[in-house]
C-alpha cells in the first residue's frame, strides 16, 4: 500500500508538478543572485526554507481535498489561505521576527567574504575556507545558520498546515508546533534533516529535482501534521 503522500502526489499529478516547477523557478532566481558569490548560497537556502511553509499552502490544501474527494480543485486550493488570512499573516510576521535570531549569519557571511578576499587567501574562496586559520569562522558560519534553521523548523513544521486546516490563531499554531517537536524529538530531527537534505539536492540539481521534491515534501508535511495533531 502506497504512503499517503505518495498517493496524493500521484492523484494530483501535473498540478503538483506545475506547482513544484513554479517554486523551482523561484529557486533559479535565488541561484542567479548567488552566482559568483558562494558565501551567499547558505543564506539564500535559509531564506528559501523560511518561505517554504507558506509556499506549500496550496499543496496542503490539495492533500486536504483528496481526503474527502477523488479530484482536486486547483483554483480553490490556491486560494485556501483566505479562510484564515489574519492568522496566517500574523504567523508570517512571527517568522520574520524570528529571523532576528539569524542576524549573526549575514554578518558572518560578510566577514567570511572579507577573509576569503584577503591577501592571505588570494581571493580563492574554496581553498581558503577550509584552512586552519579560517576553520573557526567556517564552523561559526554554518553553526549559526543551522541554529536559525532549527528555530524556523520548530515554529513552522506544524503551524502552517494547522493554520490552513483550522480556524486557530497564530499563537496556538506555534505552540502546538513547538510541543510536537518537544514530544517527538528524534522523529522531528529526522524530518528536519530530510527536508534540509532534499532541499540541498534540489539546489544541487539546479532546481530540476525541486520540481518533484517540493510537492513531495509538502504532501508529506500535511500527513505528518495529521498524524501529530489529533
Amino acid at each position: 500500500m502506497a504512503a499517503p503522500w505518495l498517493r496524493d502526489l500521484a492523484r494530483s499529478g501535473s498540478v503538483s508538478l506545475a506547482y513544484g516547477a513554479f517554486i523551482a523557478s523561484l529557486g533559479v532566481v535565488l541561484l542567479g543572485l548567488a552566482w559568483g558569490a558562494v558565501y551567499l548560497v547558505p543564506a539564500f537556502i535559509g531564506g528559501f526554507l523560511l518561505v517554504a511553509p507558506f509556499a506549500a499552502i496550496g499543496l496542503y490544501a490539495m492533500s486536504a481535498q483528496l481526503e474527502t474527494q477523488p479530484r482536486i480543485d486547483a483554483a480553490r486550493a490556491l486560494f485556501a489561505w483566505q479562510r484564515n488570512i489574519g492568522s496566517i499573516a500574523l504567523f508570517g510576521l512571527v517568522l520574520v521576527l524570528s529571523s532576528s535570531f539569524g542576524c549573526a549569519w549575514p554578518q558572518s557571511s560578510s566577514r567570511f567574504r572579507t577573509a576569503a578576499r584577503s591577501p592571505t587567501c588570494g581571493g580563492r574562496f574554496r581553498t581558503c575556507s577550509f584552512r586552519g586559520a579560517y576553520l573557526p569562522l567556517l564552523l561559526s558560519f554554518f553553526g549559526v545558520g543551522a541554529a536559525f534553521a532549527a528555530v524556523v523548523f520548530t515554529l513552522s513544521v506544524v503551524s502552517a498546515p494547522m493554520l490552513l486546516d483550522r480556524k486557530v490563531d497564530a499563537a496556538t499554531a506555534v505552540i502546538t508546533s513547538m510541543r510536537c517537536c518537544l514530544e517527538n524529538p528524534r522523529a522531528m530531527a529526522l524530518w528536519a534533516a530530510l527536508i534540509a537534505g532534499l532541499t540541498l539536492v534540489g539546489f544541487a540539481t539546479f532546481m530540476v529535482g525541486l520540481i518533484v521534491i517540493f510537492p513531495w515534501l509538502a504532501h508529506a508535511s500535511w500527513h505528518a501534521y495529521r498524524d501529530l495533531v489529533a
